[in-house]
């Protein structure tokens, strides 16, 4: 199945716009786990189960799995995942990129060690750095353009022929890049005026948001910014306000997720706030 049709559908099985961000920090898990030999693995299972119906997707970040070399707890998150959310898509936030060789080597990890649906991709070195995670139809490139963190601007706002650079990066994804309708966008919550900048500039193209809730991106606004025509066109991540919500206890995990889901139905053009 295509990676568009795909994405539609998880959002559609779901009805929800959430996305879900898996970044076990050990220093801040919950109690209760500390003593559990697979602690990321446990934790990642309690908030799949707190989240499962309202997630269109989950968003694991390989450092916090690689940094302590928990490899296999990230491959049977995933694992439990398509278990118990079966609709949601797993993007691998990995912000890959290389050239040649290396690029398809780590598409390979992404696809298929891992088996992601989709994986963040590093476009500075050009088109043939990010090739490799486009060329299966039903596999995804999310690719990075104006990111949420405060240093963003240092050289996305550098301005060639006329035009900031995350535009001229938005505009060669688009233009060049997305013949199999499988690539999207990284565009920061933190950041709405540029969203709507090249939300006008590219109507269909998909957005992964990050920076709603710690970061201290503005929901609302994202959603006036961000939104598609048919009010759909974005997987709106949370990770932190989520997963740590009451100091990781699995009734506060369900209930931020399903607070977050409800604020974006409120905002979506026909969307009643539970669905």
């Amino acid at each position: 199945m295509p990676f568009a049709e795909r994405l539609r559908r998880a959002q559609t099985a779901s009805g929800s716009l959430v996305c879900v961000g898996l970044d076990p920090d050990p220093a801040k898990l919950p109690p209760d786990l500390l003593d559990e030999r697979a602690a990321l693995l446990a934790f990642n299972r309690r908030i799949i189960d707190a989240t499962a119906a309202v997630a269109a997707a989950y968003k694991p970040q390989i450092a916090f799995y690689s940094a302590l070399g928990k490899e296999n707890e990230l491959v049977d998150s995933i694992r439990y995942i398509r278990e118990r959310a079966p609709h949601a898509l797993v993007i691998l936030d990995s912000k890959r990129g290389d050239i040649g060789n290396t690029a398809e080597a780590y598409a390979k990890e992404a696809f298929e060690r891992y088996g992601a649906d989709a994986v963040t991709v590093n476009p500075y070195m050009g088109e043939d750095s990010v090739r490799p995670f486009l060329a299966r139809p039903d596999r995804g490139a999310i690719v990075l353009c104006r990111t949420s963190n405060p240093g963003a601007g240092d050289f996305q706002d550098l301005l060639i022929d006329g035009l900031p650079l995350y535009r001229r990066v938005a505009e060669r994804a688009d233009r060049h890049w997305n013949q199999l309708r499988n690539l999207m966008l990284v565009v920061g919550a933190t950041y709405p005026a540029e969203m709507a900048q090249l939300r006008r500039a590219h109507p269909t193209l998909p957005f992964l948001v990050p920076g709603i809730g710690a970061q201290g991106g503005d929901l609302a606004s994202t959603l006036t910014a961000g939104l598609d025509a048919d009010g759909d066109g974005l997987l709106i991540n949370s990770s932190r306000g989520i997963i740590y919500a009451g100091g990781g206890a699995a009734e506060s995990i369900r209930a931020a997720a399903l607070e977050l889901h409800r604020q974006i139905n409120l905002g979506r053009p026909g969307r009643r706030a539970g669905t």
